[in-house]
């Protein structure tokens, strides 16, 4: 089927341009959702007529993301999920989850426009696509943790999807306490200061 765009779509073509694509993809993407119209004689003369509007509203809109993209650019949000101890998801973050957890830090953006190729399903640190226009992208980053420390911990670099001995995790839970207590991390008091080698053994 030949369509004409009304706005820039990705590996297809830019506003105006008529362009040949697959029956499917035009019935069940393109048409319903106002991204193109079929080329026949009356579209193409209904789409000169329209032009100028569309450039014009295109361009509002390519401006209101550019400004949203500024703050959005390299954002990360928190996912706490239950996982095993390998880092697999007992479920799975889906675009869904990540629209919800930015729009609660105030930005609205819809889920389709979160390119996610397959739901999440382990912890750890996911670089993310958002498309806020055919011609504005930026990325995020969502840390899927178990909990709101291990996120932190992740943030900083720290891989949790590898299994870890009980020791292990004895030892990290203890560096944790250590820094709550303190409000700082064992390895910023002074050694007068810092809990017993015992009680708070480092990794």
């Amino acid at each position: 089927m030949e369509v004409i765009l009304l706005e820039r779509v990705a590996k297809l073509g830019q506003i105006g341009d008529t362009v040949k694509v697959k029956d499917g993809f035009a019935r069940n993407f393109l048409l319903p959702n106002g991204k193109a119209l079929r080329a026949t004689e009356a579209n193409k003369k209904k789409f000169e007529g329209m032009k100028a509007q569309i450039e014009a509203q295109n361009l509002e809109r390519k401006n209101e993301a550019e400004a949203v993209a500024k703050k959005l650019d390299g954002k990360s949000v928190i996912l706490v999920r239950q996982a095993g101890e390998t880092g697999q998801l007992y479920g799975s973050v889906s675009t869904r989850d990540i629209a919800d957890a930015l729009t609660k830090d105030g930005f609205t953006v819809e889920r389709r426009q979160i390119v996610l190729n397959a739901p999440i399903k382990t912890i750890g640190l996911h670089v993310l696509p958002v498309a806020l226009h055919p011609e504005v992208e930026v990325k995020i980053t969502a840390n899927v943790a178990r909990t709101p420390d291990e996120a932190e911990r992740q943030a900083r670099g720290e891989d949790l999807s590898v299994s870890r001995t009980d020791q292990e995790e004895e030892q990290a839970q203890a560096k944790v306490d250590a820094g709550k207590f303190f409000e700082q991390t064992p390895d910023e008091l002074k050694p007068e200061e810092a809990a017993p080698a015992e009680e708070a053994p480092k990794a």
